[in-house]
């Protein structure tokens, strides 16, 4: 998979992550971008830069578009998704609640761990998004659970910019946000579908 030109990402997506971090539900999708040089690949490691003391993993559902997309309805939006692959909104978390707006916290460089493009599924509600610290299990959730389903996403974010062939959108994180650390190792699935395997080290 080629780096993607634009990731766009959704803020509180999940009910119950928005409840963790203390914040309200939006009303409509929250959206910011990362940086195209924030992406690794698998096996590739998250950096923690000098910036944070508090870095964590934020496993997602990552959405490929396979067409040119501009102003289009939610019930078309699923014949653009080219492919679905496993994501890592890596956060400073210190930073995201000192700064008024994300790109420091979500941008620094390998902040954005991406999986291998996976198969789309016919119903999109079924995707489940697991993510592991050490083996050990610390997110998991469905396409079901999101506040804004991934169709209403994508055609949220065409009624305000183009989204191009090979652009992401990342779709949102559940509960179960945590800390990482140098020595760490985090995985994303998307079960059935992709992974990212990333290790931790201190830059």
């Amino acid at each position: 998979m080629n780096r993607p030109g634009k990731v766009i990402c959704v803020g509180r997506n999940y009910a119950d992550h928005a409840k963790e971090l203390g914040n309200d539900v939006p009303k409509e999708p929250l959206i910011f971008l990362k940086p195209q040089s924030s992406v690794i690949w698998n096996g590739d490691a998250i950096l923690l830069p000098p910036q944070s003391n508090r870095v964590e993993h934020e496993g997602e559902i990552g959405v490929v578009i396979g067409r040119t997309v501009r102003r289009i309805s939610a019930d078309e939006a699923q014949a653009t998704i080219e492919s679905i692959v496993a994501a890592n909104d890596v956060t400073a978390r210190d930073l995201q609640k000192t700064d008024s707006q994300w790109t420091r916290c979500k941008g620094f460089d390998t902040f954005c761990p991406l999986g291998e493009p996976g198969a789309v599924p016919a119903d999109l509600s079924t995707l489940t998004v697991v993510t592991r610290v050490n083996g050990v299990e610390k997110q998991r959730a469905t396409g079901a659970d999101m506040v804004f389903s991934i169709p209403v996403l994508i055609s949220y974010v065409s009624h305000i910019m183009t989204i191009e062939p090979g652009d992401i959108i990342l779709t949102g994180t559940p509960a179960g946000i945590g800390i990482i650390s140098d020595g760490d190792e985090v995985e994303v699935e998307i079960v059935g579908v992709s992974r990212v395997k990333n290790p931790v080290k201190t830059l």
